[in-house]
């Protein structure tokens, strides 16, 4: 007998059987009408491409200066790390610890996370504590507030252009960019297509044990 999977709505609890859905299908509660899941087109692959781009766009974000200021002819600029110290010496220091985790620790844990799946299950291999490091990038992922920075950063130009002339960082045009990347990966990462690539994979290494063991036992 062909084995029925199930699944649960998220909403109203509600169990249904999974159906096969062609590329771009969405499957929706019969009870409440929410999406239980959708058939992503070349989700695992997009998914660790746009993570590849993430990581280099969060290294440039956190290594050059994200914004100058121009005063009577000097240049004056500074690196988010170094925002992060300048809001801790100055007792600022809830801020500036609300700061570093919300756009760096967060997000570089999200994007470890991520990392951790995808590149193992690339390589046809199940990677160890595979349940505690999604369950790791679930959590940490609605702490990374990118765009919430971004905006700041952007009323904060506002209000310092009539002070002095404004130089856009490369870190700034890498947060930006790391902003829609984020939220690209959000969009495009399929959680059942990862399940189901562990268990594969599992189950191949599986196999492959038990037949380097039959092979050995005959020996």
């Amino acid at each position: 007998m062909a084995e029925v999977k199930l699944i649960a709505c998220h909403e109203c609890d509600l169990l249904q059987r999974e159906v096969h859905l062609p590329l771009g299908g969405i499957v929706r509660c019969g009870r409440c009408g929410a999406e239980l899941y959708r058939s992503h087109p070349d989700s695992f692959d997009r998914s660790l491409a746009l993570t590849a781009g993430a990581i280099v766009l969060f290294i440039l974000a956190n290594s050059f200066p994200i914004v100058g200021l121009k005063l009577q002819g000097q240049v004056i600029q500074t690196t988010l790390f170094h925002t992060v110290q300048t809001l801790w010496n100055e007792d600022m220091k809830s801020v500036g610890i609300l700061v570093f985790a919300t756009t760096m620790l967060m997000p570089a844990l999200e994007l470890f996370a991520l990392t951790y799946l995808l590149l193992p299950l690339r390589l046809g291999r199940a990677p160890p504590y595979f349940a505690i490091a999604f369950r790791m990038m679930q959590t940490v992922r609605p702490w990374g507030m990118v765009e919430v920075f971004m905006l700041g950063v952007l009323v904060s130009l506002v209000k310092l252009a009539h002070l002095a002339g404004i130089v856009p960082g490369i870190a700034l045009w890498a947060f930006a960019a790391l902003m829609f990347v984020m939220a690209a990966i959000a969009a495009v990462l399929d959680p059942r297509d990862l399940w189901a690539r562990v268990a594969a994979a599992r189950e191949a290494a599986g196999y492959r044990k038990l037949s380097g063991t039959s092979i050995g036992a005959a020996r």
